[in-house]
This record gives structure tokens, sequence and C-alpha cells, in this order.
């Protein structure tokens, strides 16, 4: 059976997240994410242990936003909980042991080149339109691209605005401070889909707090939603489990929400 998650601010939290969004207190926290030979990301110490024990007992698919370079920077991964397939860059990327899928890879090349405007046409219709961002512009290799902002548009602004580069083939997701701008052919959900095939089973659960994370979310049977989520602001959200913690804590919440699914006669945990 396949477990798929996202991890930013579904079961992984940053400095900046866990400030922003808090926790129960008197938690440990471990540290799974390096970067310039710092801590960067945790989860809670239950969290870690959960995780271990599902990815033992299932296929967990690591689902995420990020690149395949910065994906590995969650140690974890390495060091501690081995992995058969991680879904990176938004789905544009699937790994298996590590290493690309050259299949998928030409799939979505095909894909770009006949749905979406380039990235530039896109800019510049931006631009034509009246749009600024008040923010660092950063490239997610040749595949899409983000703003980090130091202000955040209204949520009539982001309807406008989705709106306009859906015509072109694109969409946008706020997550935290940043605005991402994606070619509509790169899905969390058709990199999901394909992985199922693959192993010729379904996806049993999923977790995300995303826009995004809806396109992999609509082929799990159950699926989970952090109470401070993109997602919960959709107008329907039946078929959304949402958690009653926010934060780091709803990423525990989530893990062992994962465990209680598998058959009781496998469980060990």
């Amino acid at each position: 059976m396949i477990f798929a998650s996202d991890l930013d601010r579904t079961l992984m939290y940053s400095k900046r997240a866990i400030q922003e969004l808090g926790n129960a207190g008197g938690v440990d926290l471990k540290p799974v994410e390096s970067k310039d030979n710092s801590w960067v990301a945790y989860m809670t110490e239950a969290s870690f242990t959960a995780l271990k024990e599902l990815a033992r007992q299932s296929l967990f698919v690591p689902v995420t936003t990020r690149t395949t370079e910065q994906f590995n920077r969650f140690v974890i991964f390495a060091h501690d909980i081995p992995i058969k397939y991680a879904i990176t860059s938004n789905g544009a990327i699937i790994l298996n042991q590590g290493v690309p899928m050259e299949e998928w890879a030409e799939h979505i090349s095909a894909r770009l080149h006949t749905e979406s405007v380039q990235q530039a046409e896109l800019l510049a219709i931006l631009q034509r339109e009246g749009f600024q961002f008040d923010g660092q512009m950063k490239q997610a290799g040749k595949l899409f691209f983000y703003y980090i902002l130091n202000s955040l548009p209204s949520l009539f602004d982001r309807k406008v605005l989705n709106e306009l580069v859906l015509k072109y083939g694109w969409r946008i997701s706020l997550q935290g401070r940043k605005l991402y701008f994606i070619p509509r052919a790169i899905s969390k959900g058709d990199a999901l889909e394909f992985i199922c095939n693959c192993e010729g089973t379904k996806a049993i659960a999923g977790a995300g707090d995303s826009i995004l994370d809806w396109d992999f979310l609509q082929n799990c049977q159950y699926r989970f939603v952090p109470r401070h989520g993109e997602l919960t602001d959709l107008e329907n959200t039946n078929g959304l489990t949402i958690t009653r913690k926010k934060g780091v804590d709803a990423g525990e919440e989530i893990l062992h929400q994962f465990l209680k699914l598998i058959p009781i006669k496998s469980s060990s945990f």
C-alpha cells in the first residue's frame, strides 16, 4: 500500500513555520533538514518515529514542490528512513532509488512544449497586465519559478492572477511567503498515478497543505490536511480530513492517522 505526503508545512517545519504556527510546547523536536551545516527544519520526535515505522510497513512516497537538490537536504531519507520513490519539482521529476526516471522526464518535456506558453512569454504577459510582485524571484531549474514575497497579495488579487495565468497553461499557489507559478502539465497527481501504475497498487492515504497538493490527494482514498493549510480555504472541503492541531503538531497527528490505516495484523507500532 502507498502513503504519499507533502513535506514542508505538512510533515516538516522550518524555524519560521514553527514560530508562525506554533506548537503545543514541551515536545522534543527532531532536526530533519540540513543547509550550510545548520539544521533548518524539524518534526517532532514522535513524528519521526511514526514516519520510520510507516516507511517500514508500507511504500511511503514524499511529494514536494522542492527541486531534487532542495529535497536532498532532508538528510533523514539518506540516513534513517530508506524510500524507493520521491516526487520532486511538483511532479516534474520522479526519483527511483534517488535517480530521476527518464521515461517520466521525457513525458513531462513533451507536455510542456504543447500545453503551456514559455516562461518568458508569461512574464511579459504579467508585466503587460500590470502585475508587480514585492519580493525576490527564484528559479526552480528550467521548470517553473516563484517569488519570495515581502508582502502578500489579497485573496481577490490571487484569484484574478490565477484566472489570468490559467489561460496560458499555468497556475499559482501561495505557500507561506512563496508565490509559485507552475505549468499545469507539472502535476503531483500525475506523478503519483505513474508510481501507482508501476507498483500495481493504489494510494491509500495522502496529506498536504497547498492547492498544488490537491492534484495528488484526489488519487488517495483518505486525505488529510493540516488545519493551517491553504486547502482549508476551499469552498468545498468534503472528502478532506482537517487536523485538530496546526503547525508541527499537525504533522504528528497526520502520521498517527496514517499508521491507523495499516491493517492491525501487520502493525507492530
